[in-house]
């Protein structure tokens, strides 16, 4: 990343303890049936790297597993995620990227709403209201600039 002066320059790192889904012979299988739950939304995050640091968004407890919700039944995915610091200003891009993430992998028929789990950021309404805007979500994007920050903090997100 180009970022030149980290706001957190030591966060808590957090062992890593989830493990990968269970690859099923079902999964193989188009005729069954495969609803998204939220094991399968959490592997598709937890491996985003933090726009700051060279850790996973799983490793910094930014995100984890127990604050994704998922209805597949009404096409609902929610994410909540907690900024390392109640200042952080990297809680947008962070953020985006999330949804960057599952507006790539999920299918077009879910609703993704993402959040700063409440009392965690200083910010968090005016954060949760920019990410959950579609016309500043599409004007994040067209910044070629935080697009390359967001490819790469996605790169490592398999």
């Amino acid at each position: 990343m180009n970022i030149t002066q980290k706001v957190n320059d030591a966060p808590l790192v957090y062992e890593v303890v989830s493990k990968a889904r269970a690859i099923q012979q079902s999964d193989f299988d188009d005729a069954v049936s495969d609803p998204v739950d939220a094991d399968e939304v959490y592997e598709l995050i937890r491996n985003i790297n933090d726009p700051e640091h060279p850790l996973t968004l799983e490793q910094l407890h930014v995100t984890n597993k127990e604050h994704v919700y998922v209805d597949d039944f009404a096409n609902r995915v929610l994410i909540e995620f907690t900024p390392t610091i109640p200042h952080c200003s990297m809680a947008a891009l962070i953020g985006l990227c999330i949804r960057v993430r599952l507006l790539r992998s999920l299918p077009e028929r879910f609703k993704v709403d993402i959040k700063v789990r409440e009392g965690t950021h200083q910010s968090e309404e005016h954060v949760n209201k920019q990410l959950n805007d579609k016309e500043r979500v599409a004007a994040a994007l067209e910044n070629t600039y935080l697009l390359d920050v967001i490819n790469q903090c996605l790169a490592t997100a398999v």
